[in-house]
Order: structure tokens, then sequence, then C-alpha cells
């Protein structure tokens, strides 16, 4: 038996986490600029020394997001049918991530080609006609060991394009299971409980990393990702089944320290291993890298099992500042990435103290995304292009849409 309580119908500390996720996958693009990791553009003055920082962050956001978007769709699914939830999903996720894809993504791939053409002074490639090129797939921008860039692509709105995907997914669910969330909401409950809160899913994402992450890695070219589709798609089921759990709820409150420490200490261990073998040399042993799968994983889980306990026993109102945020993130998300691109790319060629350009980085970043959406929303036409809806800004609901 289930223990949902009829009158939860929107969950405030999901819509923080949520917002609270994306203003850190805002930092941690920033940081991909100066990272030794491979990005579209790169700073000449490479900082080591934000690998452990980036980390804090890296193994779980995005499993995070799927999860609050499951929990999400789970509150849509309950008050309308499986045929309006698909429609509506589609008519907010579609357009969004096509404009992106024509309009939003390109200057990444614009820059992203000019600093190999920069770096690869023999290369022979051009950005005449780019976007033409872009949109047609005809650039042929290819780097000398073989690798293209293939156009047109969707770089960060990957996660737009998965969330549709798992969305249709469940509607196909719904459609003959009607009662697949209650279903999945009692399974969960059943089987995260004590250890098992823990246990049970450090070890299908241990597994899942060494089984499939191992032989797939990660593409975010939709097919063939195997081992994303494994986290992903289970997180956005779980979502779905604990929305509306209070048992689920109470557990992840009264576990939300122990949690901490773990993240915290796996954090540590992960951190250790990578800043270790960060140049390959010497090669871990296939028994530690088998070990590390299970550190990751256990790094993922508890942390976020310790925001999501933390979220339920502190952020539990909502309010004006919330409505707002809750409605702006999706534009952010559309635009904070390009903004990035193009504003580092530039910034570099100043010269300035590192410290100071990551500065104004991070600072015009959030400023473009709250420009952004403070045009975008006043302007009816544009709104669904940006996932909002179509009302004339000065029209407020009582409550936020459901989060993406």
């Amino acid at each position: 038996m289930t223990t949902t309580a009829p009158s939860i119908d929107r969950r405030y500390d999901l819509d923080w986490i949520r917002v609270g996720a994306f203003f850190l996958l805002i930092l941690y693009h920033t940081g991909m600029f100066y990272v030794p990791w491979e990005w579209h553009v790169k700073t000449p003055h490479v900082v080591e020394g934000l690998m452990p920082f980036m980390l804090l962050t890296n193994p779980w956001r995005l499993t995070l997001l799927f999860l609050v978007s499951g929990a999400a769709t789970r509150f849509m699914a309950d008050k309308t049918s499986v045929g309006k939830l698909t429609g509506a999903r589609i008519a907010r996720l579609l357009p969004p991530l096509l404009f992106a894809m024509f309009v939003i993504v390109p200057p990444q791939s614009y820059y992203q080609v000019v600093e190999h053409m920069a770096s690869h002074p023999g290369s022979g490639l051009s950005v005449d006609n780019f976007w033409v090129r872009y949109v047609t797939s005809s650039g042929h921008w290819c780097g000398s060991d073989g690798e293209c860039l293939t156009t047109p692509t969707w770089n960060h709105m990957w996660f737009v394009a998965y969330l549709l995907f798992y969305t249709l997914v469940l509607a196909l669910i719904l459609l003959v299971w009607r009662a697949a969330g209650e279903r999945i909401q009692s399974g969960a409950e059943r089987v995260l409980k004590g250890v098992g809160l823990f246990v049970w899913p450090i070890l299908l994402l241990g597994l899942l990393r060494a089984m499939l992450y191992a032989k797939y890695g990660e593409t975010h070219a939709l097919v063939g990702d195997h081992y994303v589709h494994a986290v992903s798609f289970s997180a956005f089921l779980l979502g779905f089944g604990l929305a509306k759990s209070e048992v689920l709820r109470d557990r992840l409150i009264a576990v939300r320290w122990p949690a901490l420490v773990l993240a915290v200490a796996a954090w540590a261990v992960w951190s250790v291993y990578v800043w270790t073998y960060r140049h390959d040399t010497p090669v871990p042993s296939p028994q530690l890298k088998l070990a590390m799968r299970f550190v990751f994983a256990t790094d993922t889980w508890c942390a976020i099992v310790a925001i999501l306990g933390f979220g339920a026993k502190h952020l539990t109102r909502g309010g004006p500042a919330l409505r707002y945020l809750t409605l702006g993130v999706f534009p952010f998300y559309l635009v904070h990435q390009t903004l990035i691109v193009v504003m580092a790319y530039h910034l570099a060629k100043l010269g300035l103290p590192q410290a100071l350009e990551g500065t104004i980085l991070v600072a015009a970043t959030f400023a473009g995304c709250f420009a952004t959406y403070e045009i975008v929303r006043r302007i009816p036409g544009v709104r669904i292009l940006f996932g909002l809806k179509g009302q004339p800004a000065g029209a407020r609901a009582s409550r936020p849409p459901a989060l993406a």
C-alpha cells in the first residue's frame, strides 16, 4: 500500500532543488572552459586545480535533474489524461529543442571551429557561410584525427531531447498501465528501506557503470547511449514514483546526515583517484578501476539522497522568488552555454587576470540569462520557443507550471 497524501499537488522542495541544480550547472559549464577536459572552447591557461571542485557535482547533477523531472511528470500525469500529458510535454519541450539546435547552439559550434582553425593553421577549414553549412550538414569540419563536427547538433540540449524521449516512453507505459505511478511508488517504498535505501541503488549504479559505461561511455547522441539511458531513465522513473510518497520523504529526511557524510567521503576518494591518474600515467589497474566505479556510484546516490533529504526538511515554502525562478530556469538553461562559450572565447583574448576573467564570465552569464528571461517572457509569440507558456507576461497563475 502506498502512502500518497491527497493534499500533495506540488513539492516546493523539488522546485528549489531543480532551480539550484540548474544554477550549479551554469557554474559547472563555466568551469569546463578552464579544466583540462575536452570542451567546445578552452582557456589558453588550463587550471588543473579546479578539477576536484568540478567533481563535487559531476557524478550526480544530471541524474538528480532527471529524478526531479520525473517527479514533476507525476504531478502532471495524475491530473490529466495520457494524451493531454503527451501533448503538453511535446508543446513544452520540442519547440525550444528545435529552436536551440538551429539558433542558439550554432554559435557554440562556430567558435569551436574558429578555435580549432587558430590552433591548426594548416587545417584548411573555413567558417564561410557557417550557418547554412551548419544546418545542411555540409560543413566538413574535420580534424587531422578524422573526428568531424556533426551538425546540426544539440550540445547541452541533449538533456531536453532525452527528457522528451523519456516522457514519450512513460506515456506508452501509462497508456497500457494507468496505475504505473502507484505501482512504481509502492515498489520504491518496499525496496528503499533500511540499509536497502543505500545498498540497492549504489549496487545498481555501480554495476551499470562497470558494465555499460566501461563499454559504451557517454555520447549524448540518443541512439546507442546505453549507459546514460540506463541511469537517467531509472532516475526519471524513480522520481515519478517518489514524488507523492510521504514514506520515502520521511526516510530521506532521516538519513540525510549519513548520506552527506558518505557523499563527501566518496567525493574525496574519487577526486584523489582522478587527480592521481589525470594524465593516464601510471595506468590504474583493472581492480582499482572497478572499485572506483562503485565509489562513483556511492557519490552519485548519497549526494542525491542528502540533497533530497535536506530539501524535504528545510525547503518547504514557495513564494514569489520561487515562482519567478521556476519559470526562469528553462530559458536560463537554453541560453547559458552559448553565453559562456561566446563570452569566454572573447574574454580570453583580453589578457585579464584569470580570477577576474572567471568572475566576469560567471556574472555576465547570469546577467545574460536574467536579461534573456525578462525579454522573452514579455513576447507571447517567442515564449514557447523558450519553454514558457504563451500567456502574456502580465498573466499570473496561482502556481507556476510543473518543472521540466
